[in-house]
């Protein structure tokens, strides 16, 4: 199952960093950067969040708030936050509802071995939360300038 571009998202609600609940629907009236990512520490993932907080205040700037979304648990999304200083909401799908209905969660092969985990992606949803924009198999190298750039040129001044 995945999301039709132009078609609004269903609200959904995990749990954050703090174990609050945080939904998709606190969000209205913000363009909102969803990125799935594998797994926390990891040198990808720990880039491409890097890179989400060092364009953070250009993303606000735009009225774009960035979450991040991984099967890690709450607990573990804290170290992560606090070892990088990420200035925005890591979001827990250990049972990958999120990333099921986003389709994000695929049969992976590494060094010969098969496993289910998230292919990384991001969605960028418009203030009204549709769908808008979505990049699939994400590599991480110049891709939040990508999605930067896409909210620069399609937000409404």
């Amino acid at each position: 199952m995945s999301i039709e571009l132009g078609t609004k998202v269903n609200d959904f609600t995990l749990p954050n960093q703090d174990g609050e609940k945080v939904s998709l629907s606190d969000f209205k009236g913000k363009y909102v950067v969803l990125y799935f990512y594998p797994k926390d520490m990891t040198p990808g993932c720990t880039t491409e969040a890097c890179d989400f907080r060092d364009h953070h205040e250009s993303f606000a700037e735009l009225d774009a708030v960035i979450i991040g979304i991984s099967p890690d648990p709450e607990a573990r999304h804290q170290k992560f936050i606090d070892k990088h200083d990420l200035p925005f909401t890591l979001l827990s799908d250990e049972d990958h509802q999120v990333a099921d209905q986003f389709d994000v969660w695929k049969l992976k092969k590494n060094f010969g071995k098969e496993y289910y985990g998230i292919e990384r992606s991001t969605f960028i949803l418009d203030k009204e939360g549709n769908l808008v924009k979505e990049y699939r198999k994400v590599q991480v190298k110049d891709h939040v300038l990508d999605a930067l750039n896409y909210i620069k040129e399609n937000s409404e001044d």
